[in-house]
């Protein structure tokens, strides 16, 4: 059991991830003895430790930084006496071994520029956090009166011209109404891919130039509450690192019209684009093909062996709750998906979806519920809460927590292993691992870096699969393992290296820091200039939670 729903939720170390939850009524309590809204989950014995943030994480973004301290950015107004309003928070966890260690919030000092509520975010290839979008305050969906059309950094720059503030961006006034949580991917070259809406961009954060791109496919629209997986291909020295991003469901609702107008029976896209971030790629546009079922708020992962898994989510409605005509409950959508299904990248067309060794699920993984990939290789869903507080209703708060374990660990077939893997490792080098347990005549294994990233609400910020090359000396059981060539490719921070046998078994992922594991550059003179052109959340106003039932998210 999760203690808290899991809303958003990242692996912060082998045996630990962090779940964050909205400011509700949950039965844990924290220190101060109000109800808990995070909490530190041992993935290795179901144990549940409370953490303390003090501001509302309704809705926040997420990323890893260089140094591998977890930020959580934005979140709500006050709900509940007990909390700050999370609008401008900075939330950092910095794991430890202690078991001691828990959110560090300053409000004061440590903050954004401006209020935001679905932002998304990135990190850079200087191991700093780009923040994107959001809004103002609360609503279901984006529009011209709340949105914050800008993005900024943290820690803050000085950079085009904006001394550690935000920086106006044209792509979120063209995406309105659909853009809350804008899918982001960091780019081998250090652009960035961003999709909202019905549109996607190249975007240039060092120059603060915006690149249009082919729009989606079919009218099909990508983002909350709309709500499509996407992930960014495995990166690779056989294909020299080029990018392709596979967004997959979605929904072609009209954005402008009354959310009363929409239905929990609403249909979703079934469909599932990829391009190719070259010129080439982009000259030819979106490649569009079909899931088995429609989806919309699933969770697209990256697995070791290089396929894509797409987990959960409803087969009608939108995202959301207490919005629709017909909720069901109080839920914006129904019929949950209770299979998922394997995309394969490599198969041939009409053979890259597969469903048949997948385990079909009892529990509705819908709105606020989260899944990842775990240091184990299997798949942690938890959460599922379409709701205003915790209730009992149909598709009622979710605690429980599901693990999945995918094709390539039900073979038979021994998993390999290894040791000496450093704790740190820079750029363009070379280390060797001892690796036992290998299937017999193995001549060559892949080594899989990968950044599990911080789910929320369908979307996974800073997912990231990179092969590395390596050669392997079976008869002395050494692999040599060739490290990224540069923080583009791979951008500082941590990483779980798998290496994966030629059957496509996966070993245990052990964690460690590309880079030199030092913090983001620190610009204090952009800090000031923040800290004196905007002011810190309160505690001001605090805002009764409306009878069960009856509320939205505003």
């Amino acid at each position: 059991m999760s203690g808290v729903a899991g809303q958003q939720m990242a692996i912060v170390s082998e045996t630990k991830a962090i779940i964050y939850d909205k400011v509700e009524h949950n039965p844990l309590l924290n220190a101060a003895g109000f109800p808990a809204w995070a909490v530190e989950y041992d993935i290795t014995n179901d144990n549940v430790r409370v953490l303390n943030p003090v501001s509302n994480s309704f809705c926040a973004g997420g990323a890893h930084l260089s140094n591998g301290t977890l930020i959580s950015t934005g979140g709500n107004p006050v709900v509940l006496t007990g909390d700050l309003s999370g609008l401008q928070a900075i939330r950092l966890y910095t794991p430890c071994d202690t078991g001691t260690c828990d959110v560090i919030e300053n409000p004061s000092r440590i903050r954004m520029t401006s209020n935001r509520w679905y932002p998304s975010a990135s990190r850079l290839d200087d191991g700093s956090v780009l923040i994107f979008g959001g809004s103002r305050s609360g609503g279901f969906i984006n529009t011209a009166a709340i949105t914050n059309p800008t993005y900024e950094f943290y820690p803050p720059k000085n950079i085009n011209g904006f001394n550690g503030l935000q920086i106006t961006s044209p792509f979120l006034q063209d995406t309105l109404n659909g853009n809350h949580f804008p899918i982001m991917m960091v780019l081998p070259d250090s652009t960035l891919f961003i999709a909202a809406n019905t549109q996607s961009m190249i975007f240039n954060w060092r120059t603060n130039v915006e690149t249009r791109l082919p729009d989606i496919p079919n009218g099909v629209r990508v983002t909350s509450p709309f709500s499509a997986s996407a992930v960014l291909l495995p990166l690779s020295p056989e294909n020299d690192y080029t990018p392709e991003v596979l967004i997959c469901g979605g929904s072609t609702l009209n954005d402008t019209a009354p959310p009363a107008s929409f239905s929990s029976q609403s249909p979703v896209s079934d469909q599932c684009i990829r391009m190719v971030l070259n010129s080439a790629g982009i000259g030819a546009g979106w490649a569009v093909e079909t899931m088995p079922q429609p989806r919309i708020m699933a969770d697209g992962i990256l697995l070791p062996d290089g396929r894509v898994l797409i987990v959960g989510g409803a087969q009608t409605g939108v995202a959301g709750y207490g919005n629709v005509a017909d909720r069901i409950g109080q839920s914006n959508a129904d019929n949950p998906a209770f299979q998922g299904v394997y995309y394969n990248p490599n198969a041939p067309i009409g053979s890259r979806f597969v469903q048949a060794d997948l385990p079909t699920s009892s529990i509705a993984r819908m709105y606020h519920s989260v899944a990842t990939l775990t240091p184990n290789a299997t798949i942690m869903m938890t959460g599922s809460n379409p709701n205003l507080d915790v209730t009992t209703v149909k598709y009622a708060t979710e605690y429980r927590v599901e693990w999945l374990t995918p094709s390539y660990l039900t073979t038979g077939t021994p998993r390999p292993s290894y040791t000496n893997l450093p704790a740190t490792i820079d750029y363009n080098t070379q280390f060797t691992l001892e690796v036992s347990s290998l299937p017999s005549n193995t001549s060559s294994v892949r080594v899989a870096l990968m950044d599990l990233g911080f789910a929320t609400h369908a979307v996974h910020m800073d997912h990231r699969l990179v092969y590395l090359s390596s050669e392997l000396n079976s008869a002395q059981n050494s692999l040599v393992v060739q490290t990224p060539p540069n923080s583009s490719v791979y951008p500082p921070g941590p990483a779980y290296l798998y290496i994966v046998t030629e059957q496509g078994v996966p070993s245990f992922g052990h964690q460690t820091i590309i880079g030199t594991g030092a913090s983001p550059p620190v610009d204090q003179g952009a800090i000031n200039n923040m800290l004196s052109h905007t002011s810190g959340p309160s505690a001001d106003l605090v805002v009764p939670l409306p009878d069960v039932g009856e509320g939205s998210e505003t």
